[in-house]
């Protein structure tokens, strides 16, 4: 089934110059881009974005992170999206996530994890509504 799917390439990614193999890995994989922007997440973005996380203890962590940087937020359309870039982005936390993965290639820390990727439709709707309205 062809869907859309919402991936953030985060602060890390993009000060660490990793934005072109980062996206070339989804390209190489047959996903089409169908929007791509270069912004910094504001703190009302990032509390929208990270809603479902308010009262955990990593929550304010989060934000402060997503909104150190610029991030660089692209919709990627193709065959079972969300399911195959979660696979393809890996573990959350990079030294649980296998080789082979984004995060297991080259994440570095569980909150500066390189790469955000939508985990349900319904995600994807509420996520890219915040990015690309």
């Amino acid at each position: 089934m062809i869907e859309r799917t919402l991936i953030v390439i985060k602060p890390d990614g993009v000060r660490r110059g990793l934005i072109g193999a980062i996206i070339s890995r989804f390209e190489n994989k047959g996903f089409k881009i169908v929007d791509l922007k270069m912004f910094r997440m504001t703190r009302k973005q990032a509390e929208e974005f990270y809603a479902p996380h308010v009262g955990k203890h990593f929550y304010e962590e989060l934000i402060s992170f997503i909104t150190s940087g610029p991030v660089v937020a692209a919709i990627l359309e193709g065959p079972s999206s969300i399911s195959v870039v979660r696979k393809m982005i890996g573990s959350t936390n990079p030294l649980e996530a296998a080789p082979g993965t984004i995060r297991g290639d080259y994440g570095l820390a569980i909150t500066e994890n390189l790469i955000h990727a939508s985990d349900s439709v319904e995600n994807f709707i509420r996520e890219s509504k915040i990015i690309f309205s």
